[in-house]
């Protein structure tokens, strides 16, 4: 089958699909930001997930195949089927900002033609594709959906920083606007995914499938974090609980920790947002979110309170955050939790250096208004804490500090157990 296709959104989850689909199809990467379009034609990739020699090879392939990229709309008319990926962010109030996903409909509205399948893959709650960005592909277009164009849904499951289980690797959900469109999108991923695919009979169910992976997740790390809430006032370490309950062979052997990114810290309230629409008020899904959107709190006053029993002063004390992407070895630093450590730290006057090899310097600014240090020095800080297992982070001199009598706080349980004063 001939395929002309375009991905909307050119992060860490579209760059990788274009590539692997400009290996077989003539394919277009597009995205608005004109800046992240030339570092791509230039082979630079910010987000370090693409696979660069397989984008060089499919930015070289001619005639009915081959990758290139654009941020102008006029080179989307040629194509008829365009895949969106661009993110679904949570608001302040934490409902679902679709903003991205309704202006990259209403763009798209204004290119389509007869015949032409949209397929999404940002994740949304059920039922988001039909009530939401069909409406505005009608409108834009004038055409009739399933009449004149059709729509599919595919959610992402990317892992950031995983370069073991990548795009092709992982098996992936499909479904379709009728049973010929889901067909035609089943097959189109199939085509590139070695893993296999799983056909969803309606887009409804794809959404939703995709909702609950990490909504399932995010409860079960809810649960190990409250537990690491109580054994802290036990006074048991919650790891070695843990690995004793971990011998039974059903056990679910989830770690606490701090759960930002994109899609655990910010999918279930999309879930939630829609069975509140509906009249149902979630419990255990809401309250595993409050559980763990309080973990950095947390862990600040743990640290401030151990400062404290080593008769240090607070107030005007150094300390040092090591790691402020929301997971190790990997730049993305979107719905990163470790800010909650800082922002918490900063109300007690405390100075608060970041430091993370993995992170754009200018990008935390930006968006956290945090000012990271370009280079790690040991000095006399009071506390260190590992908010990021990086692995630059796993075979650090943590006994310089310790010489200083600092506090150091191990939110990940990654480092030599002897050096930690706590951890989660």
């Amino acid at each position: 089958m001939k395929f002309n296709i375009a991905i909307i959104g050119l992060g860490y989850v579209g760059l990788p699909l274009a590539i692997e689909f400009g290996k077989k199809y003539k394919v277009l990467g597009f995205d608005i930001n004109t800046q992240r379009i030339e570092g791509l034609k230039s082979g630079f990739d910010s987000t370090q997930e693409a696979d660069l020699e397989g984008m060089r090879m499919a930015m070289s392939l001619t005639g009915d195949k081959g990758l290139s990229f654009s941020s102008d709309v006029l080179d989307l008319q040629s194509c008829t089927i365009f895949i969106v990926t661009v993110p679904t962010p949570i608001d302040q109030f934490k409902a679902p900002d679709l903003t991205p996903l309704i202006k990259a409909s209403e763009m798209l509205g204004k290119v389509l033609k007869r015949g032409d399948i949209v397929i999404y893959e940002s994740t949304v709650y059920p039922g988001c594709t039909e009530e939401e960005c069909v409406p505005v592909l009608e409108k834009y277009s004038g055409l009739t959906f399933n009449k004149d164009f059709y729509c599919g849904y595919s959610p992402e499951r990317i892992n950031p920083g995983d370069k073991v289980n990548t795009l092709t690797k992982i098996k992936k959900v499909t479904s379709g606007s009728t049973p010929e469109i889901a067909e035609i999108v089943d097959k189109l991923y199939a085509s590139i995914i070695t893993a296999g695919t799983h056909k969803a009979p309606s887009m409804k169910v794809a959404e939703a499938s995709k909702a609950i992976e990490n909504a399932q997740r995010d409860v079960n790390i809810s649960f190990v974090n409250e537990l690491s809430l109580i054994f802290d006032r036990i006074g048991i370490d919650t790891h070695d609980v843990l690995e004793a309950a971990g011998t039974k062979w059903n056990f679910l052997k989830y770690k606490p920790g701090l759960v930002g990114g994109h899609c655990i810290g910010v999918d279930p309230y999309y879930l939630a947002h829609k069975a509140e629409s509906l009249g149902y008020h979630p419990q255990v899904i809401l309250s595993g979110r409050r559980v763990n959107d309080n973990m950095g709190m947390f862990v600040a006053n743990k640290v401030v309170k151990l400062m404290i029993a080593k008769g240090g002063s607070i107030k005007g004390a150094d300390v040092l955050i090591l790691g402020v992407t929301f997971k190790e070895n990997c730049p993305d630093v979107r719905n990163t939790k470790v800010v909650d450590i800082y922002n918490e730290l900063k109300q007690f006057q405390i100075n608060v250096d970041v430091y993370d090899p993995w992170a754009d310097i200018a990008e935390v600014k930006h968006e956290y208004n945090i000012d990271l240090l370009p280079k790690l020095s040991v000095k006399p800080y009071a506390a260190v804490i590992v908010a990021v297992a990086h692995n630059e982070f796993l075979t650090l001199d943590y006994s310089a500090f310790k010489a200083n009598n600092a506090v150091i706080f191990d939110t990940k349980a990654c480092i030599d157990r002897t050096l930690v004063d706590g951890r989660l």
